[in-house]
């Protein structure tokens, strides 16, 4: 919990006074406060509220609440998708928010601050829904290239030599886990370490895998680059 006053949106050095934005100070009345969010959140209210609108208040109240010295953006925008995975809005909790948001940074500050300048609702939740519309069919997209990344990955593994099970399972571990251990893939696959350390071997070789860093480094991790490329795509 944040133990010091923040200040948004003054230069460096400047004063509260300057600031664009002061969040609540710090102690027990805002640890109380942030309970209430909790609480609040907690409550279905799909019979009464959008979820999606529900979401759009929630987040503002914890921005403004701003809890924690750093990360609250990124606390804030984990809860988003947290909260509309608790209202069954996504069946999976997969949904991206930040690249959104950050894209727009700056109508993002404006639309809260003119709800706590001005009750502006209408204007955070229709910028806050159109941020999620637009994630959404971003999330999509790339959920979709990871899938046709997981089965070129197959087709590669099937015209290969290998003809192991394991190694098509290997790889859908690849797509969920963009880096790795052999000790995090023999866990999943049930071999033994010395096979599953020679199944990546194998899979380096036909160049489905890769090393993140040289052999030899302790703890090495892997991935599958393919993967990666979707997952880092702008």
């Amino acid at each position: 919990m944040r133990d010091i006053q923040v200040a948004i949106g003054h230069g460096p050095g400047g004063s509260v006074v300057d600031a664009r934005f002061v969040p609540h100070p710090p102690g027990d009345e805002l640890s109380t406060r942030l309970q209430q969010l909790l609480d609040w959140m907690n409550v279905d209210r799909s019979r009464s509220l959008d979820p999606v609108v529900a979401a759009a208040m929630a987040h503002y109240h914890f921005e403004t609440l701003h809890p924690f010295n750093d990360g609250n953006g990124r606390i804030g925008r984990l809860l988003i998708v947290l909260q509309l995975y608790a209202s069954s809005v996504l069946g999976e909790p997969t949904l991206t928010v930040s690249p959104g948001f950050e894209a727009r940074r700056q109508d993002y500050y404006d639309c809260l601050l003119g709800v706590s300048a001005d009750s502006r609702w209408d204007d955070w939740v229709g910028f806050f829904a159109t941020g999620i519309d637009a994630s959404a069919t971003s999330t999509r997209q790339q959920m979709l290239s990871l899938a046709q990344v997981q089965t070129s990955l197959k087709e590669q593994v099937r015209a290969s030599r290998l003809r192991a099970d394991s190694a098509h399972t290997a790889v859908d571990f690849a797509v969920g886990h963009p880096s790795f251990t052999v000790r995090d893939l023999q866990d999943a696959l049930g071999l033994t370490y010395g096979r599953t350390n020679k199944l990546v071997e194998q899979l380096i070789a036909i160049e489905v895998f890769e090393p993140l860093a040289p052999f030899g480094t302790y703890n090495r991790r892997f991935c599958a680059p393919a993967v990666l490329e979707v997952l880092l795509r702008s």
